[in-house]
């Protein structure tokens, strides 16, 4: 199926992976071509995608760049940008495809069961590409070493010992120029290494996404929201005992905990905003989950969206994701603008999908590789949340961890 998708200029690709988590409503989701589309810089972006959602009442598929934080707040992004995504873009796709249950459902523009039939021949008789073999792709390169890189955390520190802030997710780019590369490929790897509830495959004409998140920013199913913030990270044992032991470590973490309540508090105050007065609850919290090189805390926080707001403005009000900011998230963003060195884009923001009804579902943009392959330009980012109890050398550490699959689908390990 990924391979006849991939025909298409355009196409999104959201897998699962089989799974046994809540709030999962499909196995996967794909879609393809596009009927219409919208493109946006920050600015007037939200209403331009209320606008755009209300004209044509149909799927959706598309994602949110982490610097529309211009849009929301007086912010800027003056940093490099190699991949050069959108700040904004969604589709109406020409052909969507539901895997449920063992069955796929197939939809389509003046949809009729001939024209379905077709498709699903097409998607039979496709005949699956070998995976390509990736270039030679020499060290990596960063705008932060390792060096630069305790230096800012010790004044990120700096700034919450003197009252700034409690907390900042602080990122870091990997990155190589001139390198040229098959990006379905590279994600059928990475999603074979790294599977991941919340993947993705996202193509828009010469930009790519290959997408292994483990977490869920936010889902509207009828007038409920639900977000499911990660914070806390330990590597996975060699043997059970260590791995269990480590789950242990994980959860008796004061400092890992303290980081969970503190995105918690703020996904609830975000929520607030759109939510019905006294619907806002943490309806899980220091859930334990593994993935495959790693297992993270989990908590969910709900709501009930309030009739009076359109389901954009729950995206409004609570992006980008608490996180991959921190807390206070006007100040954070002001700090992690000031110490990283490399425009977030599409990393840290979401992609996903919203249905005719308004029911949506979208990812956090995380251990993810991106490519443009007009200018061959191929980036990863990876970080972790600054505290005052953090080890800089550990949080480097946990930057590495997290960089693992990644680094071994590009043939780095």
């Amino acid at each position: 199926m990924l391979n006849w998708a991939n025909r298409f200029n355009i196409c999104c690709f959201l897998d699962n992976n089989q799974y046994a988590l809540p709030f999962h409503r499909y196995e996967a989701l794909l879609a393809v071509g596009a009927n219409h589309s919208i493109s946006c810089r920050a600015g007037t972006a939200f209403d331009s995608l209320k606008a755009f959602h209300e004209t044509h009442k149909d799927w959706i598929f598309g994602h949110f760049a982490y610097d529309l934080k211009n849009e929301l707040e007086h912010l800027d992004s003056n940093h490099p940008d190699g991949i050069d995504f959108d700040d904004l873009h969604f589709f109406i796709p020409e052909i969507v495809c539901l895997l449920k249950d063992n069955a796929i459902f197939i939809g389509l523009s003046n949809a009729d069961e001939v024209s379905a039939r077709k498709i699903f021949s097409s998607i039979r008789e496709e005949k699956v590409q070998p995976i390509v073999s990736l270039p030679k792709i020499n060290n990596l390169q960063s705008p932060l070493d390792e060096n630069a890189y305790l230096d800012a955390v010790k004044s990120l520190q700096r700034h919450i010992h003197m009252g700034d802030c409690y907390e900042v997710n602080f990122c870091r780019e990997n990155y190589r120029d001139n390198v040229v590369l098959e990006p379905l490929s590279v994600f059928i790897r990475l999603n074979s290494i790294s599977p991941s509830p919340m993947a993705a495959f996202y193509k828009v004409n010469q930009h790519s996404l290959m997408c292994s998140s483990p977490e869920r920013y936010i889902q509207k199913n009828g007038d409920k929201l639900i977000s499911q913030p990660i914070k806390g990270t330990i590597k996975r044992g060699a043997t059970p005992k260590e791995d269990e032991d480590n789950r242990a470590q994980l959860f008796n973490s004061s400092k890992e905990r303290s980081e969970n309540v503190m995105v918690v508090d703020l996904v609830r105050n975000d929520l607030s905003r759109v939510a019905v007065e006294g619907s806002v609850h943490a309806s899980e919290l220091f859930g334990l989950y593994a993935f495959p090189q790693v297992h993270h805390m989990i908590s969910t926080v709900e709501a009930t969206l309030s009739s009076k707001w359109h389901w954009t403005e729950s995206i409004r009000q609570s992006f980008p994701m608490g996180s991959m900011t921190g807390a206070p998230k006007l100040r954070v963003m002001q700090l992690i603008e000031q110490h990283e060195k490399s425009r977030r884009g599409v990393f840290s923001g979401a992609v996903g999908y919203c249905d005719p009804e308004g029911n949506f579902d979208f990812n956090v943009v995380i251990r993810s590789i991106l490519y443009n392959r007009q200018n061959k330009y191929l980036s990863f980012q990876t970080g972790s949340a600054i505290t005052f109890y953090s080890n800089p050398a550990k949080e480097w550490e946990e930057c590495l961890l997290k960089a693992k699959g990644m680094r071994h689908v590009l043939g780095l390990n």
